[in-house]
């Protein structure tokens, strides 16, 4: 359904609504994390094929998807049907998805480097769509500056939701004597059965606000986008914050194994309680963000993260409580970057909304698609140096301490430099609460004015 106006009045949408809007994200995030940690150690080990490889295909698939943003954002913006504006790229990439997903987790016998690439770039397409059909979506449900930091609360625990139930599948499959093909099959399963579920239910029950006005959006606005200061100040944030967990995603199982004794089983419950942590992190950070102001509350979680890092590689070898502990730390501050960042870029999208006169919230979004997807090539491209130094990630190798060193210090060291950087750089963030409710104010003003012309106009 479509609201019948357009909403002038920031409404607060109930948690039933927000749950049915953020139900997409469990299949959404339960692919995101695997694409990452286990699809690269599955096709190296289950599949024998190089590392090396591996690594190119992943990068040069990611590369690829970034030029197809823009043109999806500008079609996203440019339409109108009578469901609505996003939930009609929902569904046709969410099929698109199910199928990619099939052919990806699921591979036929005697697979290789060619079927990897394709399904590589089916999956990182669909999941595009969907992802920003649904975070552009998120920007227009509210127009109230606190508000927008719930909606995406919301969103953000849909995420961790997924990632957490996904990462328990290939824990049972192993516990059941499985093998590591059966738990990525598992996944993708997963996967594969709550897309239709929660995309249906996301439609039926989620509104659309109706979009004041045609968007006759072309390239050159996407690319004018980088002209403003407060996009590429958000832009940089969000590739530091996120290359962050990306790096810690790449290399989790490979560290923990190798460096600090732990078997695979261990090593997933290490994963799982970092993302555990996040369930109590999405509603910290959005809380935050009321007494704050969301670029001071990110600034604050980009610290916490990076000290965090910190009790990580302090953790004695061997001692499994300790790393658990030390995981759950790290994990808190993690949803932060998610939340905030795309609160403040709908905060963004108003502002240009008020100078351009059209809604391009798509488009805006297709920025951070572009910064997630770099983040995600780059956190890849982190395990080059360990093929460098000889790093050896078959199950029981011996490494040697150049190796483990390497290691060591893309983990842990990497990270903390990246997330220090990131709060230097949002704390200067331009648009805080008064400044948006200036912007809002403007924008109902005009929204209102030319709502009434028609009336006016009309013949006495």
């Amino acid at each position: 359904m479509t609201d019948a106006a357009p909403a002038l009045s920031a409404p607060r949408r109930s948690n039933a609504v927000l749950a049915a809007f953020a139900g997409p994200s469990l299949p959404f995030a339960a692919l995101g994390l695997p694409l990452i940690v286990h699809l690269p150690t599955f096709f190296a080990r289950s599949l024998e094929l190089p590392l090396a490889s591996i690594t190119a295909i992943f990068f040069i698939a990611r590369i690829l998807d970034i030029g197809a943003d823009p043109f999806i954002g500008m079609w996203i913006d440019k339409t109108r049907t009578r469901i609505g504006r996003f939930k009609p790229w929902i569904m046709g990439g969410g099929l698109m998805l199910m199928i990619a997903t099939w052919l990806c987790f699921m591979p036929p016998p005697g697979a290789g480097l060619p079927l990897l690439a394709v399904c590589l770039v089916g999956i990182y397409v669909a999941f595009s769509v969907v992802v920003l059909a649904q975070t552009s979506w998120a920007a227009v449900l509210s127009s109230n500056y606190n508000e927008r930091s719930r909606v995406y609360g919301w969103w953000q625990f849909g995420n961790v939701v997924g990632i957490l139930l996904v990462l328990l599948l290939p824990v049972i499959v192993a516990a059941r004597g499985g093998t590591e093909a059966e738990g990525v099959a598992a996944m993708g399963l997963f996967i594969i059965v709550l897309l239709p579920v929660t995309i249906a239910a996301a439609v039926k029950f989620v509104p659309e606000p109706r979009v004041v006005g045609e968007c006759h959006a072309t390239l050159k606005d996407y690319f004018a986008f980088f002209k403003l200061a407060s996009i590429r100040r958000l832009m940089l944030t969000d590739l530091l914050y996120g290359l962050a967990p990306g790096i810690t995603g790449a290399l989790a199982l490979f560290y923990f194994t190798s460096v600090k004794g732990m078997d695979g089983g261990q090593a997933n419950i290490l994963i799982f309680a970092y993302f555990a942590a996040g369930l109590v992190g999405s509603p910290l950070w959005s809380w935050a963000a009321l007494r704050l102001g969301k670029h001071r509350a990110l600034a604050v979680a980009g610290l916490v993260y990076a000290a965090a890092y910190l009790g990580v590689w302090a953790a004695p070898v061997g001692s499994f409580p300790l790393a658990v502990a030390s995981m759950l730390l790290v994990g808190l501050p993690f949803p932060a970057g998610q939340i905030l960042i795309r609160a403040m870029m709908a905060d963004i999208g108003d502002e240009e909304r008020l100078e351009s006169g059209e809604d391009r919230s798509a488009m805006l979004f297709a920025l951070m698609t572009l910064t997630n997807k770099l983040g995600t090539a780059l956190s890849t491209v982190v395990l080059l140096p360990l093929a460098w130094v000889g790093f050896q990630q078959a199950t029981g190798a011996v490494n040697t301490p150049m190796a483990l060193n390497t290691l060591s210090g893309l983990f842990v060291i990497l990270p903390i430099a990246m997330l220090m950087a990131s709060s230097m750089i949002i704390r200067r963030f331009p648009i805080d609460e008064a400044r948006q409710k200036e912007v809002r104010a403007a924008l109902e003003a005009r929204d209102a004015e030319t709502a009434a012309v028609p009336a006016e106009a009309e013949p006495a």
